[in-house]
């Protein structure tokens, strides 16, 4: 008995051990096994590269610009910035340019010193696949876009217009100062104010072809004494460039004339100041350069991003864009005077 008892208890664990073994053994029965989740990649996008290049470094109207890149590049998180030449040499500023192309920068924001001088620079930037924007160079060859702030017939005129205004007649000699004659956009308002002047104030006589000064206040000062000088019947002087109408403002201050020589012109508020408040610069006429560097590397980040510029788009603070083929732009023309010269903090 005890020998049967015992051999019905092996078969026993023999087919529970089989039924065991089945259970355990592939479709039988299955462990779900957990899938590993992959975490999603966030890509980090590398700001861009801009480099603005002005046309000459150290003067108020070029900080003012580089005050405007530095904000930009700080609220649009780029790597933009300003490389400042040390004299206005076309071929310096070729040379800059050229640097910043074998780097392999991603934008260009040129101001140019000649514009015939950086086709070929440009040409090689944009073979390269690096965007080429200029600014006060609207008929630039080479370029993307040109980017203005200003109607620039319309700001010519209006130079015009003040003079007049400040001379209380449209006739009497008058001059005019560039910063330099091969500066697209300076050249540019010579020539549309001077035709203005033809049809809109014929009595107005020009003593001299437009004067360069080479953008340099103190031989602006000088070229204004002079033609104080030559010309004692001389009642007005219209500068383009900054610096031009502080270095009339300057000759005439020097003689004691400011009650007989009208000067106006473009002038930087905080530059211009002590000339306006002593009447020795009657009206400045400008557009903001901090402005100007703040709009170019707004448009060269929508480029970069794909993005063509269109009419209507906003430049956050500035207001929308016009487009009118290869030229962006913001019109915003400002008359500084006595009344509102301490008014725009730069």
């Amino acid at each position: 008995m005890r020998t049967y008892k015992s051999l019905v208890f092996a078969c026993c664990w023999l087919v529970a051990g089989s039924f065991v073994a089945a259970g355990c053994a592939p479709g039988f029965f299955t462990i779900p096994v957990r899938t590993p989740v992959a975490t999603p990649t966030v890509e980090v996008k590398k700001p861009y590269e801009i480099a603005a290049v002005v046309k000459i470094g150290g003067v108020p109207w070029f900080k003012a610009l580089e005050d405007g890149v530095r904000q930009a590049a700080q609220e649009f998180g780029q790597n933009a910035y300003v490389v400042n030449p040390k004299t206005v040499d076309p071929a310096q500023q070729v040379a800059i340019v050229e640097e910043l192309v074998n780097k392999g920068v991603d934008a260009l924001a040129v101001v140019p010193n000649d514009a015939a001088s950086l086709e070929l620079v440009f040409k090689k930037a944009r073979e390269k696949g690096i965007v080429v924007l200029t600014q006060e160079s609207v008929d630039q060859a080479g370029n993307d876009y040109d980017f203005e702030l200003i109607d620039n017939d319309k700001f010519a005129r209006e130079n015009w217009d003040a003079l007049v205004k400040c001379m209380g007649s449209d006739s009497g000699e008058y001059a005019v100062l560039i910063g330099a004659l091969d500066v697209p956009l300076q050249k540019l308002w010579a020539d549309e104010g001077l035709r203005y002047a033809k049809e809109k104030h014929p009595n107005l006589k020009l003593v001299a072809d437009p004067i360069p000064y080479s953008e340099n206040q103190e031989l602006a000062h000088q070229k204004a004494a002079e033609l104080i000088q030559a010309h004692p019947n001389l009642k007005g002087v219209i500068g383009f460039g900054s610096l031009g109408p502080p270095g009339a403002a300057q000759a005439v201050k020097d003689q004691g004339l400011q009650d007989q020589i009208c000067v106006v012109g473009t002038a930087l508020p905080s530059h211009a100041a002590p000339f306006i408040k002593d009447g020795s610069l009657d009206e400045g006429l400008f557009w903001s350069p901090k402005d100007a560097g703040y709009g170019l590397i707004w448009l060269a980040k929508q480029i970069l991003d794909g993005r063509k510029p269109e009419n209507g788009m906003e430049i956050p603070g500035l207001g929308p864009i016009t487009v009118d083929g290869k030229i962006v732009r913001a019109n915003s023309i400002i008359h500084i005077n006595k009344d509102n010269v301490d008014s725009f903090g730069f």
